[in-house]
């Protein structure tokens, strides 16, 4: 892409805790309190089942497999994820919660091995070893270099925005919030005293406008806004009217995309005022390999976002999305069938966009 257009990189929930963790190089306790699996490596072994041996220990780079290669060949200016584990030995799981993420502080390289500009921190699971589990989080974080939002030791550290530079003196800002639907308590809300997460109970028309502050209070000419939104049950197509109204919202207030994830798979595609509007980017990297109980939604099918937006004006330019399925705990190419699954149903529930296969096995708008 030229000078005058920016592509950024995003996608779902990147979760290297758990059964990811026990195949790195330096797996952490495997101790869960899970209400039936409390050992990590049974998700292994559960990947296993569907698809075969699994390696071990594997190289950073196994987890992402394929989407290496498509993204260096994409070359994109930002690198967005969502981080959904904490990085941290701690062993003090945290109250009240049946699921726990963490991955350990040594198996850090196979997050940088993706090398993200931003990780992507108000989520459910970056508290699930409690404030001290979020300390060393975003020590290591920032010990490699990454930059983070969402989370942070005060309620100002956790709004404020990621900045990527850009070439020309433009910049990426990305803000990140965290809501209760998504399954995020109240009690992990970051206050002027208190680390956590930028917590958003509702998305409300007020809670709209105060994000919208924010990005005010930020913002440069030149610079291209995301909002990244932690949101919404697990499984299901339809988005409630209110995400859509707050989604909107952001966009009527100068947001330019609006990155929202928290679904076990992708959710509908919107392009609202020549922005575009994810509402549900699914998982991208985990352990769920084998779990059954969802299979009508083809959960081991997965999709890079990258998008591509005008410089100058945050328009969206162009929308490519790049198919993969896991298999054996890494992501690879999707197959025919699989890729024209996605795009039929992303093209299905998607309202006002027409999704197109290409030549290369990508899916864009039409």
């Amino acid at each position: 892409m030229g000078s005058d257009t920016v592509t950024l990189f995003l996608c779902g929930d990147v979760m290297l805790g758990r059964g990811v963790d026990q195949i790195l190089a330096h797996p952490g306790d495997p101790a869960l309190r899970e209400p039936y699996v409390t050992d990590a490596r049974d998700y292994v072994r559960l990947a296993e089942s569907v698809n075969g041996p699994v390696p071990a220990p594997v190289p950073p780079s196994w987890p992402w497999g394929e989407a290496l290669p498509v993204l260096d060949a994409a070359a994109p200016d930002a690198r967005i994820v969502n981080l959904e584990t904490s990085v941290t030995d701690d062993g003090t799981f945290a109250p009240g919660k049946e699921i726990h993420y963490r991955m350990h502080p040594a198996n850090l390289p196979a997050l940088t091995v993706a090398r993200p500009d931003v990780c992507v921190l108000a989520n459910n699971h970056v508290l699930d070893f409690g404030r001290a589990g979020l300390a060393q989080t975003v020590d290591c974080l920032a010990r490699a270099g990454l930059r983070t939002a969402g989370a942070g030791r005060t309620a100002d550290e956790a709004s404020a925005p990621a900045v990527v530079p850009l070439g020309g003196g433009g910049r990426v800002l990305v803000f990140a919030l965290g809501m209760r639907s998504s399954g995020v308590p109240p009690s992990w809300e970051a206050t002027a005293d208190a680390s956590g997460v930028a917590y958003v109970p509702a998305p409300t028309p007020g809670a709209a406008a105060a994000v919208l502050e924010r990005v005010r209070r930020v913002r440069r000419p030149g610079d291209l806004v995301v909002v990244s939104v932690h949101w919404g049950s697990n499984w299901g197509y339809r988005v409630p009217r209110d995400q859509v109204v707050f989604a909107r919202a952001l966009v009527d207030g100068g947001v330019d995309v609006v990155h929202g994830h928290s679904s076990h798979h992708p959710r509908p595609v919107e392009v609202y005022r020549e922005r575009l509007i994810l509402y549900g980017c699914g998982d991208f990297v985990d352990d769920y390999e084998g779990i059954g109980g969802f299979e009508q939604y083809r959960d081991d099918l997965r999709l890079v976002f990258l998008v591509s937006v005008a410089a100058d004006s945050g328009r969206l330019s162009g929308l490519r999305m790049v198919p993969l399925r896991v298999c054996r705990m890494r992501l690879e190419r999707a197959g025919v069938e699989d890729r024209e699954w996605l795009r039929a149903t992303v093209d299905q529930i998607s309202e006002g966009v027409r999704v197109i296969a290409a030549d290369d096995g990508s899916l864009s708008l039409g």
